[in-house]
């Protein structure tokens, strides 16, 4: 019986030494140089082509063809391990436990079938870890606050505008940077430029609003339709904080060009002579006197209406080469400013008379300097194409060329001379018989507010939408880029047309 009874005990020994040996060799894998049937282990940026080329999954009452062999294999190994004599097995039993151990240590670290997620949220950093977003120290017991993976202290909670701390549940958090969300919509929400409030939003719940694309002011859409008041000359819209001067024929004019606003004839008087000095420069000189007009805006649209030539004008008649005898209103004295308005103008009548193919030249009172010297170097153009003998000309070519004028001038005005010589509208300089640069008509040069003006008067004769003038500026400062003033003006007198 004491024989049997360790025959036994051996015997149940050596199955366990078995079964453990199988089950280490199961759970340690594919010995070196043999196939790996387990399924490979994907990482990140293998897992899209792993999917896209997986196997055909196999119905789950039927079990894996690779498993079934893994299994018959280790089973085999284990019956042979027992049909091994006991001395050649004993010496290994001793290690089952530790290797049994082992190979599940193994098997758990592999975990080939574990999927990637590039969403998971990161492991939680123990508390000694987290920084404070407000005061850049280590955050240590006690409460804290969280949002967006950034951590404060209760106190540190402060919004980076205005310095009190957010107790509301509602906040804006810009970067790394919470604010309240009046705070934030204080400082990034836009506002109208003329009744300064917040720009509201629309049925669409986006903010919409209107922009000068010069200027870049912002405002309401409904101020282009609540009889808001805009400067006659600059464009920009009146602020509900501001008050316009206006000129009584239903004009208003903005401060920044009330600054240099030529007011009446007498005052125009120096500005005109110095762009027919301008003229002269050009070997443009114009031999007869002109008489030259500061009007209102309801005399110069009756002289206007009196002119038969040229039926081609702006939709705002600013100013008006004269071919035709008429009586003319003129401003004879500048008026004082009563308020925001003008007081006690006087003007005087006065009756032209044909001595040539030109009788005089109007312009529009109240602009500003640059603005009404640019309208004179257009209609002096005008008057130059008469005296010399153009005729019949279509309006976008007459109208361009004198627009070219209007542009050049305003750019001797408010450029330097170096920067005008880099320019390639100084062409016209290497057909003219002078060579001398044009200077700027006011002493002392011009004021920054005064420049900004003169860029804007450019960029309204470099992006005007009308056929005659825009397009016919654009065409015909491009032929004079590229052929100098003078050979354009010989081939407009030929053809009619600009040259190509």
């Amino acid at each position: 019986m004491a024989y049997s009874s360790r025959s036994c005990g051996r015997c149940n020994h050596e199955r366990r030494s078995g079964f453990m040996k199988w089950l280490c060799n199961f759970l340690k894998g594919p010995k070196p140089g043999e196939p790996n049937r387990r399924r490979s282990q994907v990482t990140a940026g293998e897992e899209e082509d792993a999917l896209w080329h997986q196997r055909p999954v196999r119905p789950k009452n039927d079990p894996p063809r690779n498993d079934n062999e893994e299994l018959d294999r280790a089973i085999a190994e284990s019956l042979a391990e027992d049909a091994k004599p006991p001395k050649e097995k004993n010496h290994k039993g001793d290690n089952n436990d530790e290797d049994l151990a082992r190979a599940i240590q193994d098997s758990l670290n592999m975990n080939p079938y574990t999927p990637y997620n590039p969403y998971a949220p990161s492991q939680a950093q123990p508390r000694g870890h987290r920084v404070c977003g407000g005061c850049k120290h280590e955050i240590g017991h006690g409460h804290y606050l969280s949002c967006m993976g950034i951590y404060w202290h209760p106190q540190c909670f402060r919004c980076i505008s205005c310095g009190h701390p957010i107790r509301e549940t509602e906040f804006t958090l810009l970067g790394t940077d919470p604010y309240h969300k009046l705070c934030y919509k204080e400082l990034h929400h836009p506002k109208c430029d003329v009744c300064l409030q917040f720009i509201p939003t629309n049925r669409s719940g986006l903010i919409e609003y209107r922009a000068h694309p010069f200027w870049g002011q912002k405002y309401c859409p409904l101020h282009e339709h609540d009889r808001t008041a805009r400067c006659c000359s600059c464009e920009k819209m009146e602020p509900r904080n501001t008050k316009y001067m206006s000129l009584g024929d239903g004009r208003s004019l903005c401060m920044e060009c009330l600054g240099s606003a030529v007011m009446d004839t007498g005052e125009c008087q120096p500005l005109y002579h110095s762009i027919r000095d301008y003229y002269e420069g050009m070997n443009m000189k114009l031999d007869q006197q002109i008489p030259m007009l500061l009007v209102e805006r309801q005399a110069l649209n009756e002289a206007m209406e009196g002119e038969s030539r040229g039926p081609h004008h702006m939709p705002e008649t600013r100013g008006l080469c004269l071919s035709e005898e008429q009586t003319v209103s003129s401003i004879l004295r500048r008026p004082r400013i009563g308020g925001n308005r003008f007081l006690d103008m006087r003007t005087q009548p006065q009756k032209l008379t044909r001595r040539c193919e030109v009788t005089a030249i109007l312009v529009l009172y109240g602009l500003p300097r640059l603005l009404t010297g640019s309208i004179l170097a257009h209609e002096l153009m005008h008057g130059w194409l008469r005296l010399k003998g153009y005729r019949n000309l279509n309006a976008k070519v007459e109208e361009g060329i004198c627009q070219v004028m209007s542009y050049l001038w305003l750019e001797s005005e408010i450029l330097p001379s170096s920067s005008r010589h880099a320019q390639p509208s100084s062409s016209y300089a290497s057909s003219s018989s002078s060579s001398y640069p044009p200077t700027s008509s006011k002493k002392g040069g011009i004021s920054h507010t005064e420049k900004k003006l003169g860029e804007f008067f450019m960029h309204q004769i470099a992006n005007d939408t009308s056929t005659a003038y825009g397009d016919g500026f654009r065409t015909a400062y491009a032929a004079v880029n590229k052929y100098g003033l003078r050979q354009t003006l010989n081939h407009i007198r030929l053809t009619g047309g600009f040259p190509v």
